[in-house]
């Protein structure tokens, strides 16, 4: 059973690899997605004021492209997932936006950026049972798609910045964001 240990962080180099296409969902794949809720919750237990909302394969070192995805984002008690296997965006709608601070499991010291995001996106992709299951999102779940799948294509949050200084945020011990020091955050070796 994988734990929050299990999530490799930048700069880790295969968070910067393509994962493959899952091309027939087996024991091995419902094993993977079981193990990566559990790191999740793991993650979670941790962190007072953070939820793991959702988690890509690649992000606990497996290089496949599957996502789990939190089924309640605003209720820490729920703690069901959905899996979405070889997700795709399908289509986007909108000007790329800043919707909200964006943080990432696998960028350490609740580090949190300021990421441009299409607003409405379409995804594809398949369910456990090997159905295609098409998400029309918006608002924080548009942002969320986009940034798993991006995990599946090698990219991080941090990979959308451009090294902007004024962009990175940190959480302070009470829960809120405060601007992050850069010089601390080039430190952590998370940019390209």
């Amino acid at each position: 059973m994988a734990t929050k240990n299990d999530i490799i962080t930048l700069p880790h180099p295969d968070l910067r690899k393509k994962s493959a296409r899952v091309h027939v969902i087996t024991d091995d794949t419902l094993a993977l997605i079981n193990d990566m809720v559990n790191a999740c919750l793991d993650w979670e237990s941790s962190r007072p004021h953070e939820v793991a909302v959702a988690l890509a394969a690649v992000q606990i070192d497996r290089l496949e492209r599957v996502v789990v995805v939190r089924a309640d984002f605003d209720n820490r008690e729920n703690q069901d997932f959905i899996a979405l296997i070889n997700p795709e965006v399908s289509k986007t709608e909108g000007q790329p936006t800043i919707i909200q601070p964006e943080g990432c499991l696998s960028v350490g010291g609740s580090l949190y950026g300021m990421v441009k995001r299409y607003p409405k996106v379409r995804v594809k992709a398949l369910s456990i049972s090997g159905e295609v299951v098409r998400i029309k999102a918006e608002g924080f779940l548009a942002m969320l798609l986009q940034h798993e799948i991006d995990h599946t294509n090698g990219l991080t949050f941090v990979d959308h910045i451009d090294q902007d200084k004024e962009a990175f945020y940190t959480l302070n011990k009470n829960g809120d964001l405060e601007k992050a020091d850069y010089d601390e955050v080039a430190a952590r070796g998370i940019f390209r």
